[in-house]
């Protein structure tokens, strides 16, 4: 196998499934939907693949060589998958925070 393919082989059969939790993450919930959130998802899921990637291939690299070639591969998705989930983990409250709970009401109260 090639050694580029084979180091990245984790990332590479996992984009589809990262690729379908980052659509979630970045549809749900649908609002608010300011210029602001947009840019927050969008570093977050850049740090979340950014994360599984530095990861999988500290996690393949690190494996012991012992164990045979298929856990490396095991372990690199394994930790890489990790990473990415704790990232989305972590920005969903913090989204919620900096967007919900921290954002001045542009609704009006319907006080009678």
């Amino acid at each position: 196998m090639n050694p580029q393919i084979e180091l990245n082989l984790a990332l590479i059969l996992f984009a589809p499934w990262f690729a379908i939790l980052g659509a979630l993450y970045w549809i749900y919930p649908r609002q608010p939907r300011s210029w602001q959130r947009k840019a927050f998802d969008a570093v977050a899921l850049a740090i979340a693949v950014a994360a599984a990637a530095a990861t999988m291939q500290w996690s393949f690299h690190n494996a012991d060589p012992q164990a045979g070639a298929i856990w490396k591969q095991v372990l690199a998705t394994s930790i890489s998958y990790g990473f990415f989930l704790f990232v989305l983990t972590v920005a969903i409250p913090l989204r919620h925070y900096l967007f919900v709970v921290r954002a001045p009401s542009s609704r009006k109260d319907s006080l009678p």
